[in-house]
């Protein structure tokens, strides 16, 4: 009986010690209260707890965390309510300090965020508050970063997600900005219809171009084509003249080798008058050696008559 008491005591004591080892994981801090105290912070590691005396107070995540809040309403300097939502970067960087510095910290968190973005959109008109985000964002981020301080918190950004404005405002903007849509696509049809036309004359210049040069390099060859054919003539026509130049030479050689007598002389003048004579030209100058042989000729038919 006493080994089985002392054995229950014994199990007990280790539970005991087994349970009042903790090991916190990467990233997160214990925070640690004794007899209702804040004793300590614990880090990431193996420690060591006091049963019945020490206690864990909060368990506390290190990591950024982003928090999502619903819309809230909102109303600009030109009296305008819409709708924003938006979100919240943040982190925690002393655990002792959000624990004990704000009963619920997100909530705080967001109605802190609600109030800065009324104040902030409450400054701008619609038209400024549309094309603002950067600089409401920035705004919003020093406030809450300034505000969460005190807390154990650093605000790194809010962003905003949407910005909805009355449906009659929206109704406007999407027919102006159907109107601007409108405008650009004819500005782009305008431009689209000027680069046609300019590639459009730009090509009828270069056939122009093109079809000069064809012209030019065209007559060139016929130039060079009919200058070619009189060549040709002219060398054929010199040809033919030496050619009979020298027949000509050849049979007065021939004829001055031969020794011709007066009659075969006038016998051949005979032949050249008579190719002369059936020539086109109205005037013959006869040279007087053949006028002596007409009249020589004609004495010659008389006597030839009288027989």
């Amino acid at each position: 009986m006493e080994f089985i008491i002392i054995m229950t005591l014994i199990l007990l004591a280790l539970v005991l010690i087994i349970s009042s080892i903790k090991i916190v994981p990467q990233s997160t801090e214990y925070v640690i209260e004794r007899l209702g105290v804040y004793n300590a912070t614990w880090t990431s590691g193996v420690h060591f707890r006091i049963p019945f005396i020490d206690r864990i107070a909060k368990k506390v995540s290190m990591k950024e965390q982003v928090v999502d809040f619903k819309p809230q309403p909102v109303i600009t300097k030109d009296n305008v309510t819409m709708q924003i939502d938006n979100v919240v970067f943040f982190q925690i960087t002393d655990s002792k300090l959000f624990t004990y510095g704000v009963e619920h910290p997100i909530a705080a968190i967001e109605n802190l965020t609600a109030t800065t973005l009324r104040n902030i959109i409450g400054e701008l008109e619609l038209d400024h508050t549309l094309t603002s985000r950067d600089v409401i964002n920035t705004k919003i981020t020093s406030i809450l970063d300034e505000a969460t301080d005190k807390w154990g918190i650093k605000v790194n950004r809010v962003e905003l997600k949407n910005i909805i404005p009355p449906a009659e405002i929206q109704d406007a903007m999407e027919k102006q900005m159907k109107a601007e849509r409108q405008r650009r696509e004819s500005i782009l049809r305008a431009e689209g219809e000027k680069k046609s036309q300019i590639l459009i004359a730009e090509g009828e210049k270069e056939s122009a171009i093109l079809r000069a040069q064809a012209e030019k390099e065209s007559a060139i060859l016929r130039a060079d084509a009919v200058r070619e054919q009189k060549i040709r003539e002219a060398q054929g026509e010199a040809e033919a003249i030496m050619t009979v130049q020298k027949a000509v030479a050849d049979s007065l050689k021939l004829l001055n080798e031969a020794a011709p007598s007066e009659k075969v002389l006038a016998l051949k003048s005979f032949e050249t008058f008579e190719k002369v004579a059936d020539g086109q030209s109205t005037k013959i100058i006869i040279p007087s050696e053949i006028q002596s042989m007409a009249g020589l000729a004609t004495s010659l038919k008389e006597v030839i008559s009288d027989k």
